[in-house]
């Protein structure tokens, strides 16, 4: 059990840990399961430093809370977006076209303008849970949305013939899916209650929509659409729990 939290560790966020060797496919798929453990961790150590740094100003703080989150993930995810969004403008409607621009490393205009507003409006989110000192915000946002991750490898296709997704696509466990999803609703439940209800239907939302905007123009998924996902979850989840 040890090595696929390792490598869920290892693959979402740059914080530092042994190397392993002779890494398998199987290990890779199971290490998904593992995803919100590592969001858990994340969120915590963002709560932490918006409890314990002290600034005279809460924009400041909330400047710092999201320089934190973002090398934290080694700006992975918004990666992804930036991708995507480029992808999507781009390719025109073509689903070949699509998967040859998000393969492109370099970012255009587009990209550009979503990477910034998402961060906007995460910095706006962040500023309010400071204000409103709603740690569970920044606990339960990067929890529900990696929690999501295994659910859209469970249910999607993946179009690449390589990659890490091929192997969280082939190797899979409901067993553990289940109780993975149970464990996040039971850790949202306990931080907010049954209001916490409503910030998962959120993020189910934004799984929907992405998975079938995903489905209708790729015919299924990508690594980049993950990274999509997570972006826009935790953005709608911070402002969900915001709004109650």
């Amino acid at each position: 059990m040890i090595r696929p939290i390792l490598l869920a560790v290892q693959f979402l966020t740059r914080l530092p840990t042994p190397n392993l060797a002779a890494i398998s496919d199987r290990e890779i798929g199971l290490s998904q399961y593992y995803y919100p453990l590592v969001g858990l961790m994340i969120g915590v150590i963002l709560s932490l430093s918006a409890l314990y740094i002290t600034l005279p100003s809460s924009h400041l703080l909330a400047a710092i809370v999201l320089t934190t989150w973002v090398m934290l993930t080694g700006a992975l995810h918004l990666d992804g977006l930036a991708d995507c969004a480029d992808a999507w403008v781009g390719g025109y409607g073509d689903k070949d076209k699509t998967l040859a621009i998000m393969k492109d490393p370099q970012s255009g205009p587009v990209a550009v303008t979503l990477v910034v507003c998402l961060l906007l409006l995460k910095f706006s989110a962040i500023e309010a849970v400071i204000t409103q000192q709603a740690w569970a915000a920044l606990i339960l946002s990067p929890v529900l949305a990696r929690s999501l991750l295994p659910l859209l490898f469970h249910t999607t296709r993946y179009v690449r013939s390589s990659g890490l997704g091929q192997a969280l696509t082939q190797h899979k466990s409901n067993t553990r899916h289940l109780l993975m999803q149970l464990l996040t609703v039971t850790l949202a439940v306990s931080l907010m209650g049954i209001s916490a209800l409503i910030v998962i239907f959120a993020a189910l939302s934004v799984f929907f929509i992405i998975r079938q905007l995903s489905i209708k123009r790729i015919s299924g998924i990508t690594g980049d659409v993950a990274g999509t996902l997570v972006e826009l979850s935790e953005v709608i989840v911070l402002i969900a729990f915001l709004s109650l």
